[in-house]
């Protein structure tokens, strides 16, 4: 699958009929491409678009694109974005065109979607086990000799059910590296060094895995704070020292060591620039994936750009705008938008902005206070200024779980001009 090949695929996206499948756009949209719905430039406020209605700021969007690739330039890291925060190809392109060294994701499906789409260089962050999808991957390295995989190793026996699968298959060996569980408690990888060893020898005994560094994730740190999650990411590197004595990356051509989730990524910066130098270059690989829409909520208060400002500023680029259809009493209102558009599983969506008669206001005296499936409850003070009919911009925590609930999102400008629509495929 040639990068390419990728971009006819992404062209053909621009070729799919508009219809009722995808919510919030207009109506009288539908027969259009998506092309040519793009070449009309409609407004999203006053050309037919229908609450309720998520859209990514293209500003705002290119500003958070922009300000990752310097910033692992910066710190010499290689940048490899989580793309199961949006499952977006024409974002893994846009990243890529932006230093990304490729994209990460979780399981098979999204494998195929990358690949579907010309992506040459996916780091699988879990253990693959299934042997349909490990047989999938062996025909993809052996059709494309361009195609870089990586994924996680946790166990002895993940080792031997990989090598099961993989035998007989005729490609070149699968690329995994060692995950280093975050601590007692924390979700997946090998709870302890000694443990590490023994699954490293178990990928040693086999002809279809070849060892090529380690893993882990920083955000799984139990009671995570500056000193656990340093702590963690230099046990991390000390497993690729130790590994490396050891000789269990002769087969290797660099050792990839990689963290990095969305709310640490500055102590995996710190504690990386001071791996020390090994046998064989280094790939110190950043997985990083929610700055590219960032949030209204969890990302935002915990993101390292507010520890260390003079880094620069990430932006939330979502606003999901819907409209008040219930205004019950003084202290509450309702609006036309709940849990099947809007993410909940951190915090609940901010009230941000007020529309009535094409001027936009903050949104003083309104909170969200609860979703049901298809209405957001508000609660408001007497100074808010709230009738039924205006239009209420939310703000969105947790983008993951953002971006899976809507299958074609407008890209607007400041303005409220439509510039382009982003397909997801979850």
């Amino acid at each position: 699958m040639s990068f390419d090949t990728g971009t006819d695929a992404l062209a053909r996206l621009a070729e799919e009929r508009v219809d009722h499948r995808f919510k919030g756009l207009p109506p009288d949209a539908d027969g259009l491409t998506v092309g040519e719905l793009t070449a009309q430039r409609r407004n999203l406020f006053t050309d037919g678009f229908a609450t309720p209605v998520l859209a990514l700021s293209a500003e705002r969007l290119e500003h958070n694109l922009a300000l990752m690739e310097t910033y692992t330039a910066r710190h010499g890291l290689v940048f490899a974005p989580h793309g199961k925060t949006s499952m977006a190809p024409q974002l893994f392109r846009r990243q890529i065109e932006h230093g990304a060294w490729g994209i990460t994701l979780a399981v098979p499906h999204q494998v195929r979607v990358a690949r579907a789409f010309g992506t040459r260089r996916i780091f699988l962050a879990n253990e693959l086990v299934d042997a349909p999808a490990l047989r999938w991957i062996a025909a993809e390295l052996e059709r494309d000799a361009e195609f870089r995989f990586v994924c996680y190793v946790d166990s002895v026996r993940g080792a031997e059910l990989m090598d099961a699968a993989l035998k007989g298959t005729g490609s070149r060996p699968v690329d995994v590296v060692v995950e280093l569980a975050a601590g007692e408690g924390a979700r997946t990888g090998v709870r302890g060094e000694a443990e590490c060893l023994a699954v490293a020898d178990a990928v040693a005994a086999t002809e279809t895995l070849r060892l090529v560094g380690v893993a882990g994730y920083e955000g799984e740190v139990p009671q995570a704070d500056p000193e656990r999650v340093h702590a963690y990411l230099r046990r991390l590197v000390g497993l690729a020292v130790d590994l490396d004595a050891a000789g269990h990356f002769a087969g290797t051509d660099e050792i990839v060591v990689s963290a990095g989730g969305s709310a640490w990524f500055d102590a995996v910066a710190d504690v990386f620039a001071g791996i020390p130098a090994l046998s064989l270059p280094v790939l110190k690989l950043l997985r990083s994936g929610a700055y590219v829409s960032h949030d209204e909520g969890r990302y935002r208060e915990v993101t390292p750009f507010n520890r260390v400002p003079e880094e620069g500023a990430l932006e939330p680029a979502f606003r999901l705008w819907a409209q008040i259809v219930s205004r019950p009493s003084a202290e509450q209102a309702f609006a036309n938008a709940g849990k099947r558009d809007a993410a909940y599983d951190l915090d609940l969506p901010s009230a941000r902005a007020i529309r009535r008669d094409g001027t936009e206001r903050p949104a003083t005296g309104v909170t969200v206070t609860g979703l049901s499936d298809q209405h957001a409850w508000l609660a408001t003070t007497p100074e808010a200024d709230l009738q039924v009919g205006d239009w209420v911009g939310l703000g969105l925590s947790h983008p993951c779980t953002s971006f899976d609930k809507w299958q074609l999102i407008p890209v607007a400008e400041a303005d409220g001009t439509v510039v382009d629509y982003v397909r997801t495929f979850f």
